[in-house]
């Protein structure tokens, strides 16, 4: 995955049961680092499902990108476990109940990508 032209964070997490709260508090803390404050219970909300849904992926460990542009942040996690469907409907719906703007997953060679967009 390849973000230009804005501002970016990302991490590895083992694919733990604490991993979608370290993940939390680690995409909120980035927010507030950035200047965005008033989006926190969103943010975290929104960043908590994906990791849990990529850690219910099975795999050893997940990537958490962040990167923020025009006052929106772009939330996508990884799953590092190749050759899963695709065709998750519970969590985009879960996503857009949380304030997503645009969310979507697809896979990769190196997994499964799920991702969300927030207004700031």
């Amino acid at each position: 995955m390849l973000v230009r032209n804005r501002r970016s964070a990302n991490w590895s997490l083992e694919a733990a049961v604490w991993s979608p709260k370290k993940a939390c508090s680690n995409v909120v803390r980035q927010l507030h680092d950035w200047g965005y404050r008033e989006a926190d219970q969103a943010a975290g909300g929104l960043t908590e499902a994906l990791v849990r849904a990529t850690v219910a992926d099975g795999g050893r460990r997940v990537s958490l990108h962040l990167a923020d542009q025009n006052r929106q942040a772009l939330i996508v996690a990884l799953s590092h476990r190749p050759g899963l469907a695709v065709a998750d409907t519970a969590v985009l719906a879960e996503l857009t109940s949380l304030g997503a703007v645009s969310c979507g997953t697809d896979t990769a060679e190196d997994g499964r990508r799920i991702w969300a967009v927030l207004d700031l």
